[in-house]
């Protein structure tokens, strides 16, 4: 009635200035329209809801009848908003239409038949009834994979690309016109579960109503399907997937996959029929350990391994199946399979008990499936409580927390969580770390030495393997695992995964941020033993290890731990367009899949200040530790791995920048790379990862940092101060003061008392509690210190004390005092990151010129001036052109504070809110309502 109304409007009024506005309310009456949606299940639900919010008026609802007194998904969501549903048990009888089903149907007055998914055969009387007829959504890129078991075929026939169609319903079978396709990667390993929840099922959703919304903008296409390239494939059935062992691995990896979960790949062992489930394509390399088990048919016996069954086609390649289902439906993983069967056991009564409760809570779903979803089939918070109680209740020993159900949100993702809590219990083995174990500092220091990829301590590629060597006597800690590029790929591969399809990314953030406090908490439980272990490696004195490089480690976890539920985005006030409305708002999300790759002066620590934020952001994480101090880095994976985080989402790979940190760097499958180390290094690292994928990039170089001494400071502190922030950490440290302009009224007394000190220092045994300076990092950089003191003398300048190897066994380096320095000398100007202090004097009351000598440098890490001219010192901090200054004060960072360098010390922060956006993308999402 609105319609005629509006048109006699303009029949009658030409001319009108108010016809624009008529014409746009006709074009949004026009643009609603009278659907019938004929189909079942979740999809079909979701299709409903969003028909609806489309503005479309949904008409009738034609779904299947009810099984054991429970409605189906769509019938409840319409029966919900007051929709006339229809569950007809049969729309044709012998060949033809029932009348009065058809007649119900007309009655509807449906402009539009949408089928989202229909197991029912619907005549060709109500295909063609409604003015713009009927649509279908179809699985498969048509015309390839018509017939039921579209998605099956795909991956059966290792299609590259997968997707869907929507099309016009005619007479045929998935042979009518195409009205929109969407197509997506087919990725080696998915299933038609991973694809069909990746895109089919959510894109599937978008797309039927995008052609819906064609057709009522009347744009929709009827595109001729092509006759070239079209297949029909029959139903798959437990009968016809037997599984064909004279193909290659890949081929008959492809048929398990297709054929995962429904009806299942089988073979014959031992006899009886057993399913495979979990296929994956494994790369070529040595054959893992474990007990051969004869299959029917196949080219060789499979291996039964840890990680599961290793099957091989009949090109000698491999792949390897997760799990196994018995003949008498029991479902075990693959790995077990020579195991009494008391485990498998476990894993049938565990489903049986979580069937029945799954059940009594989801009363609205007609049967409960593998791919059932708790919370999609209308589950909300207190269901979560009471599935994780009556669980407990009915299943002794299988301890859930609530976050287990978020994070498996599947019945099978949730009884496979079950099965592996239970089995924990009953002593599942843990992980495997083979130790080296050393008595040192009154201790037994317990040290893993492989790689840590995929929650496993595994061994290099080629089993290689390098010395790390204790900088205190020279002599070898152990052989550690040298990574190789084919180990990066596969720790990138495992962070891929678990970023994209493992729980972490489906974590909540709270939850997360527990899972950091409580790998924290571990690091302060094994701090002693860290704290030993950073001392025999890198050759930190234990005190500060402990105080510092294990402390600092410590709180930043915990720091980073708070912020992982208070990431969030902003909503932002844009022009509305009238006469719609505007909503814009911003998103924080993870990157995805990052490298780190960190120095060898702070090994810890500088894992901490950058891991930390990375994981609290939602990330996975690669990591190269320096090759020299690699095994605080790998006894911190052990100590995640106990911490409960998820496989996958933390990968050290002991090994050498040129290969672990190039890999790294060209990997187009990481998208982030922070790196702390040199400029020359860091300059190459950023070329590869602009020419690889143009990776987003966080550098910490090299600094050469000015300490400017004014003739009002506090003398006693400013001595103090200019101490540490030479000698603290045997000076290797980035924001090192590289040089100290001294007032010249006061500076022969500052260098006086300097040598006092420098005097009292106490050289020796790193694990001597009164120790105050212990030996360099390793050999290599102790002969650069030797050259750069060298070089010192031989350009002119005054060596008052130092510069020279300590007659001992190991690296130790004589702490070292450098005046009359120039600013053209090579000391002045290159960082030494060791125990070398540079003092050079400036005129008194000339600021500006001890700023531009100050400032005559490509670095900018960090700065410090000492006065009690509170003007002078805001005004020299403001012209230091450095990230970090420093005021009556040296090396006082905090894990609050960002810190970060200018110039060719790099760009990007670590430490404070700020680090966080360095493994964060901004989204800006704007909705017109």
């Amino acid at each position: 009635m609105c319609k005629l109304i509006m048109n006699e409007i303009i029949s009658r009024n030409p001319l009108s200035n108010n016809n624009s506005l008529i014409h746009y309310f006709l074009q949004d009456i026009n643009s609603n329209m009278r659907i019938a949606v004929i189909g079942q299940s979740l999809f079909g639900q979701e299709v409903y809801k969003e028909l609806r919010k489309d503005g479309h008026t949904i008409v009738g609802v034609f779904t299947i009848p009810d099984k054991d007194g429970k409605a189906d998904p769509l019938a409840v969501e319409a029966e919900r908003d007051n929709v006339a549903v229809f569950k007809f048990p049969r729309w044709r009888l012998k060949g033809q239409a029932l009348p009065e089903v058809v007649a119900q149907y007309k009655a509807t007055g449906a402009e539009l038949n949408v089928l989202p998914f229909c197991s029912q055969f619907i005549p060709m009387e109500v295909i063609d009834h409604p003015q713009h007829g009927s649509i279908i959504y179809h699985p498969s890129l048509l015309p390839r994979h018509r017939g039921a078991s579209a998605i099956n075929w795909t991956l059966i026939h290792g299609d590259k690309k997968g997707g869907f169609t929507v099309f016009w319903a005619d007479d045929g079978l998935d042979t009518g016109p195409i009205l929109l396709q969407r197509e997506c990667d087919v990725e080696a390993n998915d299933t038609v579960s991973t694809i069909y929840k990746r895109f089919l099922f959510p894109e599937g959703v978008k797309g039927t109503v995008d052609a819906v919304r064609l057709i009522a903008e009347g744009k929709a296409p009827r595109i001729t399907q092509p006759t070239e390239g079209a297949t029909y494939e029959c139903i798959q059935k437990k009968d016809n997937s037997q599984i064909d062992w004279n193909q290659p691995a890949e081929a008959v990896h492809n048929w398990i996959r297709g054929n995962d979960k429904v009806p299942g790949a089988w073979a014959t062992v031992d006899g009886q029929r057993v399913t495979f489930f979990g296929s994956s394509l494994v790369a070529s390399g040595a054959l893992p350990k474990g007990q051969p088990l004869e299959i029917e048919g196949a080219s060789r016996p499979g291996i039964v391994t840890k990680a599961g069954l290793m099957l091989f086609g009949n090109d000698g390649k491999a792949l390897l199946v997760k799990n196994l289902q018995m003949a008498e439906g029991k479902m075990i993983p693959a790995g077990q399979y020579f195991s009494s069967g008391s485990s498998a056991a476990v894993e049938l009564t565990v489903e049986e008990r979580a069937f029945a409760v799954w059940q009594s809570i989801l009363t609205n779903v007609a049967e409960i499936q593998d791919s059932t979803d708790f919370f999609k089939s209308g589950a909300a918070s207190m269901d979560v409580v009471r599935l994780v109680e009556e669980v407990k209740l009915r299943a002794a020993g299988c301890h859930l927390q609530n976050e287990d159900v978020y994070m498996n949100t599947s019945f099978q993702e949730f009884i496979q969580m079950c099965v592996r809590k239970l089995r924990g219990e009953d002593g599942e083995e843990e992980l495997q770390v083979d130790y080296v174990e050393k008595e040192v500092n009154n201790m037994t220091v317990r040290m893993p030495h492989q790689l840590f990829i995929n929650g496993e301590f595994v061994d290099a590629e080629g089993g290689k393997t390098y010395k790390t060597i204790n900088p205190t006597d020279g002599t070898a800690i152990c052989e550690v695992s040298l990574a190789q590029v084919g180990d990066v790929d596969r720790a990138v591969a495992a962070a891929k995964e678990a970023f994209e399809e493992g729980e972490w990314g489906r974590m909540n953030p709270r939850d997360r941020g527990r899972l950091l406090y409580r790998l924290a908490d571990l690091m302060e439980q094994h701090q002693e033993e860290l704290a030993t272990i950073e001392t025999m490696d890198s050759g930190a004195v234990y005190t500060l290890a402990l105080k510092t490089h294990v402390g600092m480690s410590i709180q930043t976890f915990r720091y980073f731990a708070g912020w992982c539920d208070k990431i969030h985005g902003s909503t932002i006030p844009i022009n509305q367009a009238r006469p719609n409305r505007n909503l814009t708002f911003t998103k924080k999300e993870p990157i995805g899949v990052c490298g780190i790759v960190i120095p060898w002066n702070y090994p810890l620590m500088m894992l901490a200040w950058k891991t930390a934020a990375c994981l609290a952001a939602g990330n996975t994480v690669v990591l190269k530790p320096a090759q020299v101090t690699p095994l605080t880095a790998v006894k911190f994976a052990e100590l995640a791995a106990m911490a409960g985080i998820p496989k996958g989402v933390i990968n050290i790979l002991p090994g050498s920048g040129s290969v672990v940190g190039q890999r790294l760097s060209d990997h187009p499958d990481v998208r982030k790379l922070g790196f702390t180390g040199s400029t020359e290094i860091g300059k190459h690292i950023m070329k590869s990862c602009a020419v690889s994928n143009v990776k987003k990039v966080s550098l910490e170089l090299g600094g050469k940092s000015p300490l400017i001494i004014f003739s009002d400071c506090d003398m006693d502190k400013a001595v103090r101060s200019g101490m540490s922030s030479v000698f603290f950490n045997k000076g290797e440290n980035c924001i090192a003061a590289g040089r100290l302009f001294v007032e010249d009224t006061i500076h022969d007394a500052f260098v006086a008392r300097v040598l006092v000190e420098m005097k009292k220092m106490k050289v020796g045994d790193p694990m001597d509690r009164s120790t105050d300076h212990g030996p360099q990092n390793h050999r290599a950089h102790l002969e650069k210190l030797l050259e750069f003191c060298r070089t010192g003398v031989k350009e002119g300048a005054s060596l008052l004390r130092g510069g020279q190897q300590v007659d001992r066994p190991g690296f130790f380096f004589e702490p070292t005092l450098f005046t009359d320095v120039q600013d053209h000398m090579y000391i002045a100007v290159e960082e030494s990151f060791g125990p070398v202090m540079i003092v050079s004097s400036f005129k008194g009351g000339d600021v500006d010129e001890v700023l531009r000598r100050a400032n005559a440098t490509e670095y900018g890490l960090a700065s410090g001036v000492f006065t009690r001219d509170i003007s002078k010192a805001l005004y020299v901090s403001e012209k230091l052109n450095a990230g970090t200054v420093f005021v009556n004060t040296y090396n006082k960072t905090d894990v609050a504070a960002p810190f970060g360098g200018f110039k060719q010390s790099g760009f990007g922060k670590d430490l404070g809110q700020d680090a966080l956006n360095e493994y964060l993308k901004t989204k800006a999402v704007t909705i017109e309502y």
